[in-house]
């Protein structure tokens, strides 16, 4: 089972990874000032990553592939790994629309 894993950047911005069910982070947000914000960014996931016009497939500089994951209004909610190749990209595309929306929510800035 995925889970989104929420953590605090050095500069104290609110961050989410969402792993999937062996640990693997398959998709990482933008960074938000509100952890409200960040908590929205997750519904949004949940919501975007069943959509599949909402992944855009990418090819870096290094020419590794990845994905971003995009809202309706077209802002990148999150992005992927890089892939050694465009069906290991297609299938972390898979694994963020099989395991976001059961993923549960662990908020790792609550410890101390």
């Amino acid at each position: 089972m995925g889970k989104f894993i929420i953590t605090q950047r050095i500069n104290n911005e609110y961050q989410f990874n969402l792993k999937a069910g062996n640990g693997e982070i398959i998709l990482t947000s933008e960074g938000y000032i509100q952890k409200a914000s960040c908590q929205k960014g997750i519904e949004s996931v949940r919501v975007n990553s069943q959509d599949d016009s909402r992944y855009d497939k990418r090819v870096a500089v290094n020419g590794k592939d990845y994905f971003v994951l995009k809202a309706r209004n077209g802002e990148i909610i999150g992005k992927s790994q890089f892939y050694t190749s465009k069906t290991a990209m297609e299938n972390g595309i898979h694994s963020v629309k099989s395991n976001a929306p059961t993923a549960e929510i662990v908020d790792e800035t609550l410890k101390n």
